[in-house]
């Protein structure tokens, strides 16, 4: 898979498979439309991490979010493939191909972004990362559970609250659902008492168990808030199918692309759905407000994660930075005050100046994100030298 090139594509494009592998890039109209609005109006922000904190934000507070958590989507598709991709060995066995995966663990994005708190898990990359593998792991615990499960067993195993879930995400209406639980209610206390061996593959329930569960549902009725006429024992052993296949249908959906054709229409795709929201006047307010919030929070986590280092230093090293920063003195009036040679203070000073270089520069690894090279190195450095300047 060969990566994408710049701000524009990371933020519009959605990978495309053929045959189980790679196949390119697909670009969506809408969102490349947004995404070059807003780089047009903001030229000097080509960070990736700017924009991705941006629509984070977006699907966050936006009444309507579906451009920014269409754009977090597509700039989290390389974390869901390699996600994929690197559990594709220990999923030898399903019967599911990497793009069945793919798209299962890329649906969970709007999930993803309400849950992932930047103060907290700092890059959304890597929080989505382990998002990905936790959703594919529990769609194949579900999964399995389902196929291990006939209808009677899957509705004794079942609660009421997955039930409920179940039902709802089917749209049916309250009374009908409220009739189906009590149904159910009724099928488990007639059926089934209590726990027992092979209740997965427990049998179908005989002629006389449904007249049995048929008339305590009629018993029971009347505590419907819209109460219906009696029920058969066929009316019984249907509701409680469509229960089971509901069931089954909320813990093992079919999965959707995106590029489905909407139903009822010759042309067009689901993702043409998708509505522009953008809002030019809105979007400088929010960037001068964040660049302005996130300076100031990494310039006070710095100063704690300094103030911290140095207390941890041994009392010697804490006197050297004293007698240089704070006094003002030279390494020979330092190595004078503490009868010591030249060099050692020299060498002391040095080594106390990189133990807090290193903090400085994995915190920034761990929590920026930043890379590693020379010229970050130097930068940091100077940041340090100036810190330590100011706060002696």
């Amino acid at each position: 898979m060969y990566p994408r090139q710049n701000i524009t594509e990371i933020f519009s494009t959605f990978l495309q498979f053929e045959a189980d592998r790679f196949s390119c890039w697909a670009t969506d109209a809408k969102l490349h439309r947004s995404i070059k609005a807003c780089l047009n109006h903001f030229p000097s922000q080509v960070s990736e991490d700017f924009w991705a904190v941006y629509w984070h934000k977006q699907a966050q507070k936006s009444e309507k979010p579906e451009v920014a958590l269409g754009h977090m989507s597509a700039y989290l598709q390389e974390s869901c493939y390699w996600t994929v991709y690197r559990l594709m060995p220990r999923l030898q066995e399903s019967i599911n191909k990497m793009p069945d995966f793919f798209q299962v663990a890329i649906l969970a994005v709007p999930k993803i972004v309400k849950a992932c708190n930047l103060d907290v898990n700092g890059s959304i990359k890597a929080y989505a990362s382990t998002a990905f593998g936790n959703v594919i792991r529990e769609y194949l615990r579900q999964n399995h559970e389902a196929d291990l499960c006939n209808n009677w067993g899957l509705l004794l195993k079942v609660s009421r609250k997955l039930l409920t879930e179940s039902l709802q995400n089917a749209g049916l209406d309250a009374s009908t659902i409220e009739r189906y639980l009590l149904a159910w209610a009724c099928f488990e206390s007639i059926y089934l008492p209590r726990k027992f061996p092979k209740l997965r593959q427990r049998e179908a329930p005989e002629a006389t168990t449904w007249q049995a569960v048929a008339a305590y549902y009629n018993q029971m009725r009347h505590q419907l808030s819209s109460p219906t006429a009696e029920c058969t024992k066929e009316t019984m052993e249907r509701w409680l199918t469509e229960c089971g296949n509901h069931v089954r249908k909320y813990l093992y959906p079919s999965v959707r692309s995106l590029n489905s054709p909407k139903l009822g229409y010759e042309e067009g795709e689901l993702q043409d759905e998708l509505i522009d929201t953008f809002d030019s006047s809105l979007l400088t307010k929010w960037i001068q407000q964040e660049e302005e919030a996130l300076r100031l929070d990494q310039k006070n986590k710095i100063n704690t994660l300094l103030k911290e280092a140095i207390a941890k230093l041994d009392l010697n090293a804490q006197r050297l930075l004293q007698l240089y920063y704070q006094q003002g003195l030279t390494q020979q009036q330092i190595a004078k005050e503490l009868a010591l040679q030249q060099y050692t203070v020299s060498r002391k000073l040095s080594k106390t100046r990189e133990s807090l270089l290193l903090t400085l520069a994995r915190w920034s690894q761990e929590t920026l994100h930043i890379s590693i090279t020379s010229d970050v190195v130097k930068y940091i450095s100077t940041i340090l030298e100036e810190w330590l300047q100011l706060y002696y």
